[in-house]
């Protein structure tokens, strides 16, 4: 958490320092043309996906803190996994005045409307942690994905006996370029393993809106196939706490990889 925490922080710093520059640089000439006096601070629109889940609770914390300290204030919608809502929410900020907008999409497909919505208002845009598809951005500020996907795996395989086994694998949203990194680096670690025999993948799917209800599905489907597995590779961890709310039908040992919650029992 503390790594996180400090990682996070160094991310959302950066994007509010470019930000503010790109806004403060913007709005020069309206501001150019009043009359002296206290000038109104910058107002950050944050349109979230969700914050259904703890991470982007703190990350909305983080963001909100971190742009006080720098003079700024924000304003904050959350979509509840609904494309439509989030460009509501998008307008709705644009209709409001805000200086400079900061989308984590849905849908980075869907959302590309909402960005071009911001081009025509003269509003810049930063797509943080999830990439928006086919738009023009001012900044896509993220991490490395396809690294993550690589230590979610390793940590798998390295908890394997033998890092040998049946694995169940339970990928992101399909909508979220994120989930396809994710999978592309775990991929990396797994593939030469499952050519040469050593995991067998017995079940994966792909658990929309991120839903851990959704992951909790497909777990149902893993147990219900009868086939045994060892471990299951999941990529958040809401995804994995779904999956450990399956029926209580587990191998004696599991663990979801994500987060280290799977337990020897």
């Amino acid at each position: 958490m503390v790594k996180y925490s400090a990682s996070l922080l160094v991310v959302v710093s950066l994007g509010l320092s470019i930000l503010i520059g790109v806004a403060v640089s913007r709005r020069g000439a309206l501001s150019a043309g009043r009359a002296a006096g206290e000038p109104r601070p910058l107002v950050i629109g944050l349109s979230l996906d969700t914050l259904k889940e703890a991470r982007w609770q703190r990350d909305r914390d983080y963001f909100t803190a971190r742009a006080n300290a720098l003079g700024a204030r924000v304003s904050v919608q959350s979509a509840n996994s609904d494309d439509t809502r989030q460009i509501q929410d998008v307008k709705a900020l644009l209709a409001n005045k805000v200086d400079a907008l900061v989308i984590v999409p849905h849908n980075g497909a869907a959302m590309a409307a909402g960005v071009r919505e911001a081009q025509r208002a003269g509003v810049p845009v930063i797509a943080y942690d999830r990439l928006i598809e086919e738009c023009d951005l001012d900044l896509y500020l993220s991490f490395d994905n396809v690294r993550v996907g690589e230590l979610q795996a390793r940590y798998l395989v390295a908890h394997l006996p033998g890092g040998r086994g049946n694995i169940v694998r339970i990928y992101g949203a399909p909508t979220d370029h994120n989930a396809a990194l994710f999978k592309e680096g775990q991929d990396l670690v797994l593939q030469p393993l499952i050519a040469r025999g050593d995991i067998t993948v017995v079940h994966e799917d792909w658990a929309a809106d991120w839903d851990p209800a959704n992951a909790k599905k497909i777990m149902n489907a893993a147990l219900t196939k009868g086939a045994a597995f060892d471990a299951v590779l999941v990529s958040n961890d809401g995804t994995a706490g779904g999956a450990i709310q399956a029926p209580a039908r587990m191998p004696r040992w599991w663990r979801a990889s994500g987060s280290p919650t799977g337990r020897r029992r």
